[in-house]
């Protein structure tokens, strides 16, 4: 089998394999993190930066522009940085776009792939970036290792090595660049570690190996080995917050005085930035969170403002690099819909013009919940062989994902309303699934041409009550249809009714329903929301 050319699918596809090595290796990654804080959250700070830069390259599915692929993970990784690690990540990623841009100027425009040469001189250039965010490089640190990974890369692009061979000769001297690195700096000697960021540099150079040589390289744990003799000493405390921020707006001159300020606060400092983006991301340790935040007000526009304690977040983070233990997925369609789940506290991947939901489309939005744990509900967007898919690579992402049946947004409601986080993931799922099964529903729609149903004739602009796939009401419109429907679901008895309007339904339709509603099942309650989905008129759901 031969190489693979770096073109614009081989650089998404190193992103999506990136995330999924990074997952497996956060909790590794974690393990050796104790500088410049012992926070354990290296690996997770590069998995959630990772996974930004890759959220930005896969929207860009039809590209074949590598150009545009290497500059949306640069900006994906600087917008959705996540600790210094990431800051600095972002900056390796930043070196790739630029010199793929400058090289495309060269040539008229026009990038097809990344060369070896091409590859390595990103590399050289990624060390000064990072260099320059950090405002110094200090030895036995991830710049360490970028820096023996470039040398390694030049010497095999000088020598015309195709960008497989390149990239190869930069992991391996990244691999023996990270064992050194214990001997560099004291606090990684006495606690028998490698760096942290090093080692998820690493993860990164050989994700990319793998992806142009179809070769995935096995690396031995790295683990903590401190000395025998050693002995552990008390050290004094380090800032108690770890503040990251946007910021737009600001000149060069700003973001001098700005470095020169969090110096005086705090420390570990870093400021990077994209050619493009016009923003710059600003991490900074401090025990003064609000100063560290108040010195960039005069200086430019601030958002994604994210305090973290430095004291707590290592004892409360969920294990396998999750940002929290459990989250509920729903697959909607419409704005409204979208409000409506999301101020439930659901996460949303809504429906778009592209068509159904795939598997891809899926495992994008599970693995961007942030969480360990999952409920999805489908509600009846997506096609069972997608639906099964994109939860079988999720679980092999290291998500514990839990589908629950559920055939419409009414029903996704009655579910996500018996949601318990603290409950045990297999005891929320049943809850939920219960408590779907348990809301009887239908669609109401509009007739579009003379027919026969199982209820009779229907004319143009008649409503059809819908249930189980069958027309069970014939209305003379949308009202009379909903009302018939109701009446029908009402009879196994109910207590709350849900009705959902569509793209283009009138306000009056929900008023008129629930006046029916009031005169004639006094013991029932309607309610109504605009979710603007297409499709049915109007969903509607007993409970």
């Amino acid at each position: 089998m031969a190489d693979r050319r770096l073109d614009a699918s081989a650089l998404r596809d190193w992103a999506h394999t990136a995330v999924g090595d990074l997952i497996t290796h956060t909790d590794e990654i974690n393990r050796l993190n104790v500088f410049p804080v012992a926070d354990a959250d290296t690996g997770t700070n590069m998995l959630f930066t990772m996974r930004a830069a890759w959220a930005q390259a896969d929207a860009l599915a039809a590209s074949d522009d590598v150009v545009e692929v290497a500059a949306a993970l640069a900006r994906g990784a600087l917008q959705g940085a996540r600790g210094n690690s990431g800051v600095i990540l972002s900056q390796i990623l930043r070196g790739l776009a630029d010199v793929t841009a400058s090289a495309a100027a060269d040539r008229g425009g026009v990038l097809a792939d990344v060369s070896g040469s091409l590859f390595a001189a990103a590399i050289r250039h990624s060390v000064g970036l990072v260099v320059s965010s950090m405002g110094e490089a200090v030895p036995g640190t991830i710049v360490s290792v970028l820096q023996d990974a470039a040398a390694a890369a030049e010497v095999a692009g000088a020598d015309d090595a195709g960008i497989a061979a390149v990239v190869s000769a930069a992991a391996e001297a990244a691999a023996v660049s990270l064992d050194k690195t214990t001997g560099q700096l004291d606090v990684l000697a006495e606690a028998g570690v490698v760096d942290a960021g090093g080692r998820g540099l690493l993860v990164l150079l050989d994700a990319m190996s793998a992806t142009l040589t179809g070769h995935t390289r096995h690396r031995d744990e790295y683990v903590p080995s401190p000395p025998h003799d050693h002995v552990v000493t008390a050290t004094a405390a380090g800032p108690q917050f770890e503040v990251m921020y946007l910021l737009g707006g600001c000149d060069t001159a700003g973001v001098e005085t700005l470095r020169r300020s969090l110096d005086r606060l705090g420390e570990s400092v870093a400021i990077a930035t994209t050619a493009d983006s016009g923003q710059y991301s600003v991490h900074v340790h401090a025990d003064d969170a609000g100063a560290a935040v108040e010195a960039a007000l005069p200086l430019g526009t601030l958002s994604r403002i994210q305090i973290t304690s430095l004291t707590s977040a290592a004892s409360t983070r969920p294990s396998g690099g999750w940002a929290r233990e459990r989250a509920v997925l729903a697959v909607v369609d419409g704005a409204g819909a979208e409000e409506l789940f999301a101020g439930e506290g659901a996460q949303v991947l809504q429906l778009d013009a592209s068509g159904p939901v795939s598997a891809k489309n899926l495992l994008h939005a599970l693995v961007n919940t942030g969480a360990a744990q999952v409920m999805v509900l489908p509600n009846g967007y997506v096609a069972a062989e997608e639906l099964v898919a994109g939860c079988t690579a999720a679980v092999g992402w290291g998500i514990d994902v839990v589908p629950v049946p559920t055939a419409s947004m009414v029903q996704g409601l009655a579910a996500l309303a018996m949601h318990e986080p603290d409950r045990q993931a297999v005891d929320d799922g049943y809850t939920m699934a219960r408590a779907a099964a348990g809301a009887r529903h239908g669609s109401v729609r509009v007739a579009t041409e003379e027919a026969l149903t199982w209820a009779g004739a229907c004319q143009p602009g008649d409503g059809l009550g819908i249930s189980g796939d069958e027309v069970l009401i014939v209305g003379k419109d949308l009202i009379a249809a909903g009302a018939g429907l109701i009446d029908l679901l009402l009879a196994a008895g109910g207590e709350l009714v849900t009705v959902l309007t569509g793209a283009g339904v009138d306000a009056g339709v929900g008023a008129a329903l629930a006046d029916h509603v009031h005169r004639q099942h006094l013991a029932a309650e309607l309610v109504t929301y605009h979710t603007d989905h297409r499709g049915d008129a109007l969903l509607i759901g007993v409970e």
